[in-house]
Order: structure tokens, then C-alpha cells, then sequence
């Protein structure tokens, strides 16, 4: 004979995520919240952090990675002009290096999309640590074009900090995923 509690929480369970009567997610927030948050971390290097050489990982690309690799078709390819150009305002990099990089890296990631439909926490990771290191890397030399001078040595830390984020970039926005599909009424 089953516990008097154990049924209703069953019920409850077995009722998580279908649609209810009179509620739905806001299609508003459905849309708008992964751009704003990519563009949100794309305001990074605005914080007050004083570093004698590039530390502070690109927080707005690496959150533009993991929204692509948790819901591959959610960003248009074409995502990446927009944002990269926001991105590009803020960044401090060469105007247009941004817009070129995070195309290209939405392409990548499309790519991989259709190779690798199932992947794994561990092929994610993988994949966002070799695009983010190529990305600051690239960045790196495209500003050296316009006059920089940056080293691997100095980029090492960004790098390597950055590769250590991406798991909590990837757990915010699957925490922000969850809210923005949350039910609300309709009226």
C-alpha cells in the first residue's frame, strides 16, 4: 500500500512541464533574454578590475557559446554580426574584429551541431575551450595588426581563466534557459 504522500508528489511530477490551462512562457522573454544576456557579458570589460596584462575572460562570447552548444538553433547564424558588433563597442578591440570572430564561431558551432548532434558535458567543454583559446588568439593577432603587441605568454591567464568559466557560464545559462521558459498566465 503506497505512503499517503507518495501519490499526490507522483501527480505532481508526472504533471511538471505540460502545458497548463491559461499558461504559456512569454514568447517576449523567450526571445529577448539570451541576447540580453550575451550582450550583458559582452559589457565585461566596463567592470572596475585593474590587471597589468588581458585577465578578464570575453564573458559575453563564452556566454554566446554555451546558449549555441544548450540550444543549438536558438541564435540565428547570422547572431554573430550583431552581438560581435555590440561586442566590438565595448570590447576595445579593432572595430570589426569582434563581428568577423563570433561569425565565424557561430558557423563553427553550427558546424559541430551537425556533426556531433549528441554530445556530452565533456565534447562541450572541449569544443568551447578550443573556440574560446582560438577566439583570443585570433583577437589577440587582429589587434596587432592595428598596432598592439601582445604575446602568448600575457594571454596564457585570460586562456586559461576563461576555460575554467566556461562550466559556470554554461550552468547560468542553462539556469537562465530554465527561467525564461518558466509558465506565466496569459491574458
Amino acid at each position: 500500500m503506497p505512503l499517503p504522500l507518495a501519490e499526490p508528489l507522483t501527480d505532481t511530477l508526472r504533471d511538471f512541464g505540460k502545458p497548463r490551462i491559461n499558461r504559456a512562457p512569454s514568447p517576449t522573454l523567450a526571445i529577448a533574454l539570451p541576447w540580453l544576456l550575451v550582450m550583458l557579458g559582452s559589457l565585461s570589460p566596463v567592470f572596475p578590475i585593474v590587471s597589468s596584462a588581458a585577465l578578464v575572460p570575453p564573458f559575453g562570447f563564452i556566454l554566446l557559446v554555451a546558449w549555441q552548444q544548450l540550444r543549438p538553433g536558438l541564435f540565428p547564424v547570422w547572431a554573430g554580426l550583431p552581438l560581435g558588433l555590440f561586442d566590438d563597442l565595448y570590447s576595445g578591440q579593432p572595430f570589426g574584429s569582434a563581428v568577423l570572430l563570433w561569425s565565424a564561431s557561430m558557423i563553427a558551432l553550427d558546424l559541430l551541431e551537425v556533426r556531433f548532434p549528441w554530445r556530452g558535458v565533456e565534447l562541450n567543454w572541449l569544443a568551447a575551450s578550443g573556440i574560446v583559446t582560438l577566439y583570443i588568439v585570433l583577437a589577440a593577432q587582429l589587434a596587432d595588426l592595428a598596432g598592439g603587441n601582445s604575446s602568448l605568454l600575457h594571454m596564457l591567464p585570460q586562456i586559461v581563466l576563461s576555460i575554467l568559466v566556461y562550466p559556470i557560464a554554461a550552468r547560468l545559462v542553462g539556469a537562465f534557459d530554465r527561467f525564461r521558459l518558466i509558465p506565466i498566465r496569459k491574458f
